[in-house]
């Protein structure tokens, strides 16, 4: 199995630029199968969800054509109609955003079949909320055999309040409501970033949705959508884990092709407990030369503390002076890499859904396992400011949503390399002495 060995100790020095948002990116790709046009998809990261995501399309008919990395053109126009639309494939499982082509196909087609929905263990991620848009527009939907169906003989729009903020089901819904008959309004929806991106990217295909970023979208129903061409915005967590690495390894990083704005709940945090940034109009720099002071985080839906920067903040403060107390709100299983972080020397406790954070002056390196997408990017981190060799397990999940990860640590300055056996894990050690 692939492994990142890592030298720690040396301050990540320098500039990197931020891909594109793979939350945004999935929800986009899964739109994309909604019309016979084509649609030109730009700044598309890399990463194993976004192909897996792409290999399930082309299976279900649609073409995708790759014309660089980062850009990819998709039409729906082959999707096999005649059959059961189904989406069932050994990868699908393994990301959560297999069940967007629910919503998609749904609209477009009027019926979808597709696995329950894998991903990152970090807690339960309930579909109910799916589900109640989904029939509130008139479609039937069952679950049997790991796999949910939705079927409708027609859509009509309908007002839906969502009794939990859920971004899935947010874009879910608005993707099916998009091509119902009439008006829809969605209350209590999701405010992050990548729903207005997803509903700027239907808007440009001809859909009429407004009031994506608050909280009630009102969507006017259209009878199909066109080609278009979209570029996706800049990834706000990889953003801000590169951020939190300057802070964790004390350094001073140019975060490039950034919305500062997507960014302001992490900014403010750095800044209270003693970071020093700056923001440009599309780039922030963060400079660390001593070690910061404790704070409290609560993970909250946007604009609050965003969940799935939890890992790295909680990391960050583990080198900080005081006790901090971090609160997770959002997932309940979050906190499981804290054992891994225990293991190089930081001093934490878990109860319930807060952990506290007895703050130490330097990680140790050890062998830990990374157990899912964002804690596995902050335990590198923590190797990275670490002394001596830290070897990081599980880095299938980091490749799940950061693109050349290794490639962009090693241009700061970090001593970092994949590694799959443990000759080439003596090699490396070898080479950086």
């Amino acid at each position: 199995m692939e492994q990142y060995v890592i030298k720690g100790g040396k301050p990540l020095k320098g500039e990197v630029i931020i891909g594109g948002a793979k939350n945004a990116a999935l929800g986009i790709l899964a739109a994309a199968v909604m019309t016979d046009g084509v649609c030109d998809i730009d700044n598309m990261p890399n990463v194993r969800d976004t192909n897996v995501l792409l290999q399930a399309i082309e299976a279900i008919g649609a073409t995708v054509t790759r014309k660089s990395a980062n850009e990819v053109a998709i039409s729906g126009k082959g999707i096999h109609t005649n059959g059961d639309m189904t989406i069932d494939d050994e990868y699908i499982r393994k990301i959560r955003a297999s069940y967007y082509l629910l919503g998609a196909l749904l609209g477009k087609y009027h019926k979808a079949q597709v696995a329950l929905p894998g991903g990152c263990d970090i807690g339960s991620r309930p579909i109910d909320q799916h589900i109640k848009g989904f029939k509130a527009l008139g479609a039937e939907v069952e679950i049997s055999h790991g796999m949910i169906s939705a079927k409708a003989e027609r859509l009509v729009g309908a007002h839906i309040y969502f009794d939990v903020v859920s971004v899935g089901a947010t874009i879910n819904v608005m993707m099916a409501a998009a091509l119902a008959e009439g008006n829809t309004v969605l209350e209590n929806a999701a405010k992050e970033p990548h729903i207005v991106d997803v509903a700027n990217f239907l808007n440009s295909m001809g859909a009429n949705i407004k009031g994506a970023g608050t909280d009630v979208i009102r969507i006017k129903g259209v009878s199909e959508l066109h080609s278009t061409e979209y570029s996706i915005i800049p990834d706000q967590i990889e953003a801000g884990t590169f951020m939190t690495a300057a802070a964790i390894t004390k350094g001073d990083i140019l975060v490039k092709n950034v919305i500062p704005k997507h960014l302001e709940a992490i900014s403010a945090k750095l800044m209270e407990i003693g970071a020093t940034i700056e923001e440009y109009d599309d780039a922030v720099r963060v400079v660390v030369n001593d070690r910061l002071t404790n704070t409290n985080i609560k993970t909250l839906p946007y604009p609050g503390f965003p969940t799935d920067m939890q890992p790295q903040m909680a990391i960050t403060l583990a080198l900080s002076t005081g006790t901090s107390v971090i609160t997770e709100s959002i997932f309940e299983n979050r906190f499981k890499y804290l054992d891994e972080l225990s293991r190089m020397g930081a001093q934490v406790k878990v109860e319930g859904n807060t952990a506290i954070i007895e703050g130490i002056e330097k990680f140790t390196s050890a062998v830990v396992q990374a157990p899912d997408l964002r804690a596995g990017a902050g335990l590198v981190m923590a190797g990275l400011s670490a002394d001596g060799f830290t070897i990081v397990e599980g880095i299938q999940y980091i490749q799940r949503g950061y693109e050349d990860f290794e490639g962009k640590l090693r241009a700061l300055g970090g001593q970092i390399e994949k590694v799959s056996t443990e000759k080439e894990i003596q090699k490396f050690k070898l080479k950086v002495g």
